[in-house]
């Protein structure tokens, strides 16, 4: 991060220096205590368990140079002696984005963001190596998308940063309107629209509207008019509804697309190969991360790679290299199994994808799918745990093992089948059972909703 003073700081989030330190600037932001050190603003944010006031003292003794506080209280007499800056705002929150937004100005980069029901995390990471083959990029930490790890990944971006790719996560109405009025992106990318927080926003037109957020934001620099990528669904997606004072970039397997995809061959665990026609030009591009799906992600990332002056052979190379963030299709090799850890997260559409991937990939022994619950779907849960477990039955797998309570309704889908249907309402109980299940040669399937923690059973299984 490129410093900056304390009193741009408190200009830049609207807030007034109560106390004046050591030190003029700072050159980090963390919003854990445990994290700081010499030169870091500590930002004391209240969250629904823990509140970061609570915590300024330990930030102090770890040596930061500054805290922003929205508690005048927490500004007591052994604070305001300190060598620490002090800087009060009404929402640490809302200020935390306020400083990043400015600190963002003042970078010269190229800004894209990602957002969409499911595949964001994966085509942010491949957006992210396609842009390396020609800039020096930036991204995303792990997962942080939200109001808070969104701004903190900006903090880790410096002058030598050329391009950022930055991910943007949401459960209700307004936040992708504030993380992209933050970031005021260049290019905008929606991978779909999907069931993830129907629970919250009510329907698929409900979180439509919520992604579509992000066009309000899209070319705020003076240089570009901006531009939407999306891929079209012939529903919500399509660029009569997607339309605005930017550029449309669409697509998908009809004709009519941009970015037209064709002859998807699956290999399973290894990879995918597909064809992708522009500008009346046919590439064949090989993948080496798992999923049919990921012909649609991984042609996304080319589009943005054109945008950037990347072309289709350049953007190959940076897909080559692509390593998922996280459990996402993460093949792990056990003693004498195989493990898919896809635990990340689960959504029906995700799972979904997952079942192909397992379907579709080499085994000497049996192929298992252990799923667990997918939460945030509302009253469309039933429907929508059934259908995986129907959709499970359809494809080339031997055993399904069903766990939680809504997993009970994956279970009754795929029950009738040919397919060996297992149910535990409890994780715990299926897994004093896996020896009893498991076998050598298997490769295993592992998902489920991250509130699940599905990894206890991956790493009960590497036991194997």
């Amino acid at each position: 991060m490129n410093r900056i003073t304390i009193d741009k700081v408190a200009e830049a989030v609207g807030g007034a220096v109560l106390h004046k330190g050591e030190k003029e600037y700072i050159d980090g932001v963390r919003q854990d205590s445990r994290e700081c050190g010499d030169g870091d603003l500590f930002v004391a944010v209240k969250g629904e368990n823990l509140d970061g006031h609570n915590y300024i003292s330990k930030a102090v003794e770890n040596g930061c140079s500054a805290v922003m506080i929205s508690d005048e209280n927490s500004a007591d007499q052994v604070l305001m002696k300190s060598n620490t800056s002090v800087i009060i705002v009404d929402d640490t929150v809302r200020a935390l984005g306020d400083l990043a937004a400015y600190y963002l100005e003042t970078l010269n980069v190229i800004k894209i963001a990602v957002t969409g029901s499911v595949g964001k995390t994966s085509v942010r990471d491949m957006i992210y190596y396609v842009a390396s083959e020609k800039y020096t990029c930036g991204r995303n930490i792990r997962n942080y998308n939200n109001l808070i790890g969104l701004p903190l990944s900006v903090f880790l971006f410096d002058s030598d940063t050329e391009a950022v790719v930055l991910e943007m996560g949401m459960d209700r109405f307004g936040e992708i309107d504030r993380l992209a009025e933050i970031v005021k992106p260049d290019i905008a990318v929606i991978t779909n629209i999907g069931m993830s927080h129907i629970e919250n926003l009510g329907s698929r037109q409900g979180i439509f509207q919520a992604k579509m957020e992000i066009a309000e934001h899209i070319g705020n620099r003076q240089k570009t008019e901006g531009t939407l990528i999306f891929v079209e669904d012939g529903e919500f997606l399509t660029k009569e509804n997607t339309a605005g004072s930017y550029s449309q970039i669409s697509i998908g397997q009809n004709r009519k697309s941009d970015y037209i995809i064709s002859s998807v061959d699956d290999f399973g665990i290894e990879g995918i190969q597909f064809t992708l026609e522009h500008d009346n030009e046919r590439h064949r591009i090989r993948v080496p991360v798992p999923g049919m799906h990921n012909a649609v992600n991984s042609s996304i990332a080319v589009a943005v790679g054109n945008l950037l002056g990347i072309t289709v052979e350049e953007a190959e190379c940076g897909l080559k290299k692509v390593k998922l963030t996280g459990s996402r299709l993460k093949l792990i090799h056990g003693n004498n199994i195989r493990i898919i850890d896809d635990t990340y997260n689960a959504s029906p559409d995700s799972v979904k994808s997952a079942l192909k991937v397992l379907s579709s990939s080499e085994c000497s022994g049996r192929k298992i799918a252990v799923l667990g619950d997918m939460y945030e779907l509302g009253d469309e849960s039933p429907k929508q745990h059934f259908g995986v477990g129907e959709f499970a039955a359809m494809q080339d797998i031997d055993i399904l093992v069903a766990v939680g309570k809504n997993a009970s309704e994956i279970a009754e889908g795929a029950s009738g089948s040919s397919l060996s249907v297992i149910y535990h309402e409890e994780k715990q109980e299926f897994i004093e059972e896996l020896s009893s299940v498991v076998k050598a040669g298997d490769l295993i399937l592992v998902k489920g909703s991250r509130g699940m923690k599905m990894e206890q059973i991956v790493e009960e299984l590497m036991k194997f």
